[in-house]
């Protein structure tokens, strides 16, 4: 029988299969095939009194495929487990392991940090066994998200309208909260600049008898101004030659902040993209990966792109674009053996590709292959001019910055704002006076604290050491679909829910919904990565803690009143309630459970047009899960349905409605007009 490799995603499979002979199969477990279980006390799926035992089960719908995978390893030679190469790719190759019940004589871990030929048969070459350290990380992190994710959120849910909390997105969401408080408390503080204009250019004021001066008033303005001749002594011309580097390679959270800032990208949207580059396209000769693994915190760069790269570049733009290798700076979180992520071919140019592209994932692609190769390119040049104006001890200042050499900027001045401001030549005024144009006083006020963005939240989790480059756009989106903030010009501003349900887990969790505990959580999951701390140990410690805090909320946290509508109820004469639901808000008695009465919801009937089957009318009608369909007012005795909006209209061939299909009007029956 065959080699089995078998992946996550079904689209790496195609990638893979055609670099290896017909002696290897390559299949995909699509994904996780199993998580903790519900059951059990607070249905964790962990027996925490057990020592933390968990009790996985296989997820809903993945049981044929677990059956399938299973048959495969009896009858194979050998299995290859070559799921994503970090931690939660470690964790589900020993889940398929363990599940599959695969000998130990007869699997191996491999990992590759892209899908290219070279890289997939090196790694073929160079098999390991599972990491455990890996896996109990992976494993503590998922215990820690599940015990404080389904017991906080349960204290939530019964005493506030919030709808969950989360280890890192609470502390996320508390972010946001505190910073909007610190733009409500702001007080503006007023200030005066004064600009002196000239011929071909604007000199500000910029201190006084060699001290900076600060402008708090009109009135003190005036004075300035009073004490100003329009003639301006050139004291000074400072000329300097400055040079910018290029920015180093992306990771996960600089690629997602500057494809929010750049191209309008959500954090999820980029890392639905990055994926598929990562896991192949189909081009001219078959599919390749295209981009190296998007999930990193490192920007290390393999020495063989860097080769290919500086050969490209001296062909491609000349000796002088050459440049160099910046060295990444080091912490004590990087998982160094992920670089960071690049195109995996530098002669697969965006031009080239584009044609195989949808035009995001080409606009995601471009910026990529940019930052890559540009990381590898010369400085840019400039020249750099201030002029110094003296007027009665006053010092005015104007500068001005020009591109000399674009180095780098050849390929990625679409990203980086750069504009020359020009100034004149004042070399003959040298010590020499000139008259200014006019000179002008305006008023100014500080301005709060920006709110934060996808691009600059993520850029402060990742400064605080909170989450890491896989969770980033998962917690951005959970705190959105929570509804605990709004997006308002690509801000985040946080809603009423938000506020309360911060405040209420300050008020009894701030020992651990804090920034210093959640990154030293991280730490500590890092630490048991490398084989530094003992998983169990860590999880004991922190249940000692949470425990009293969980059993301390639900006894004493107030709980909110529910909202009064101003009717009473028909049946007992109590106040009528607005309460929550599965399916959403609805209006009952406030002396549930001894009186039941629920108001019916007035339903107010959008008629589309007549039913062609009855007497009934066509109208908008939901699904059990609450998605929209159209269907006859008279349902059940008529079962006129469509998913699409009926035009009126009538097929001339069969009778039946035309719809509105995405803008083309068709029959559904028989597809006539």
């Amino acid at each position: 029988m065959k080699n089995v490799i078998i992946v996550e995603s079904p689209a790496k499979c195609k990638t893979i299969s055609k670099y290896l002979g017909n002696n290897y199969s390559v299949v995909s477990s699509k994904g996780h095939i199993r998580d903790l279980s519900t059951t059990g006390k607070y249905g964790l799926g962990i027996d925490i009194g057990n020592d933390f035992k968990p009790n996985y089960q296989i997820i809903n719908g993945k049981k044929k495929d677990v059956k399938y995978l299973k048959d495969l390893v009896k009858s194979a030679d050998h299995i290859y487990l070559a799921t994503d190469p970090d931690r939660e790719g470690e964790t589900i190759s020993w889940h398929l392991y363990d599940e599959l019940q695969v000998p130990d004589d007869k699997y191996d871990r491999i990992v590759f940090n892209e899908i290219t030929k070279d890289v997939v048969l090196k790694a073929l070459d160079n098999p390991r066994r599972i990491d455990m350290n890996l896996v109990h990380s992976g494993e503590a992190r998922r215990f820690l998200d599940r015990i404080i994710g389904f017991r906080l959120s349960k204290v939530m849910q019964s005493k506030t309208e919030g709808k969950s909390a989360g280890r890192v997105q609470s502390v996320a969401l508390k972010l946001i909260v505190d910073k909007e408080r610190e733009i409500l408390a702001f007080v503006p503080k007023e200030y005066w600049t004064i600009e002196a204009t000239f011929d071909d250019f604007v000199a500000k004021l910029d201190s006084y008898k060699g001290k900076e001066i600060e402008i708090g008033s009109e009135k003190e303005a005036d004075e300035v101004l009073n004490n100003l001749s329009k003639k301006f002594l050139v004291s000074d011309i400072n000329e300097k030659e400055k040079k910018r580097k290029a920015k180093e390679v992306f990771k996960t959270s600089t690629l997602q902040q500057v494809a929010s800032n750049k191209l309008g990208f959500a954090a999820s949207k980029t890392m639905k993209i990055a994926q598929k580059l990562y896991e192949g396209v189909e081009i001219s000769d078959g599919f390749h990966g295209l981009i190296t693994y998007m999930r990193t915190d490192s920007t290390r760069i393999s020495n063989e792109f860097v080769t290919q790269a500086f050969s490209f570049i001296k062909k491609t733009y000349g000796d002088k674009y050459v440049g160099y290798v910046k060295k990444e700076k080091k912490t004590e979180n990087i998982q160094d053996a992920h670089e960071g992520i690049r195109p995996t071919s530098i002669t697969n140019t965006p031009e080239e590709i584009k044609k195989y592209l949808t035009n995001d994932e080409y606009k995601l692609y471009k910026l990529i292959y940019a930052r890559a190769l540009s990381s590898l390119m010369a400085d840019a040049g400039f020249l750099s001019t201030t002029i110094t104006l003296l007027n009665n001890d006053y010092a005015f200042k104007a500068s001005g910055s020009v591109l000399t050499f674009d180095g780098y900027l050849k390929v990625y001045k679409d990203y980086e704002d750069q504009e020359d401001t020009v100034l004149p030549n004042l070399n003959n005024y040298l010590n020499k006076e000139i008259d200014s144009e006019k000179i002008e006083k305006f008023q100014h006020f500080t301005k709060p604290p920006a709110r934060y963005t996808e691009s600059s939240l993520i850029k402060e989790l990742e400064s605080l050491g909170i989450g890491r480059p896989s969770t980033y756009a998962t917690i951005i989106s959970t705190i959105k679909d929570r509804g605990y903030v709004t997006l308002e010009d690509k801000k985040f501003i946080p809603t009423e829910v938000g506020y309360e349900t911060t405040d209420k887990l300050q008020e009894f969790f701030s020992s651990i919904v804090n920034v210093k505990y959640t990154a030293q959580m991280e730490e500590d999951l890092d630490k048991i990565a490398e084989g530094k701390e003992d998983y169990k140990k860590m999880l004991h410690d922190f249940y000692d803690n949470f425990a009293p805090l969980i059993d301390n909320a639900f006894k004493n946290m107030e709980k909110k009143p529910l909202e009064e509508t101003g009717e009473l109820c028909p049946n007992c004469g109590n106040p009528l309630v607005i309460r929550k639901g599965k399916y959403g808000k609805f209006v009952a008695c406030s002396n549930y459970p001894e009186c039941k009465y629920i108001k019916k919801e007035e339903k107010k009937e959008e008629i589309i047009c007549s039913c062609p089957k009855c007497t009934g009318n066509i109208i908008v009608r939901k699904t059990k899960k609450g998605t929209d369909f159209y269907g006859c007012s008279n349902y059940p005795k008529c079962k006129y349905a469509s998913w699409y909006k009926p035009t009126g209209e009538k097929c001339k061939k069969c009778g039946d409605l035309i719809v509105d299909k995405n803008g083309n009007k068709i029959c559904p029956t028989c597809d006539g007009d």
